[in-house]
């Protein structure tokens, strides 16, 4: 090998550590902003005791609140 590859996959395999660090720090911080959106726009919890069941009608097969 000519001496002036070795160099050149050095900085080439450095250069690819550091993009791959920013990609990776980039993903992450996206990610948490998604996040936290998300959980901003959580609807609140439903007290699902309150909310009413569903049962088959025999006549027609379709289901309708108790």
């Amino acid at each position: 090998m000519p001496p002036i590859v070795t160099p050149v996959l050095v900085a080439t395999a450095i250069g690819a550590a550091v993009v791959a660090r920013w990609v990776l720090r980039e993903f992450r911080r996206v990610n948490d902003e998604l996040e936290s959106l998300r959980r901003a726009r959580a609807p609140e919890q439903v007290d699902r005791s309150r909310l009413p069941t569903l049962r088959r009608d025999p006549e027609s097969g379709e289901y309708r609140p108790r």
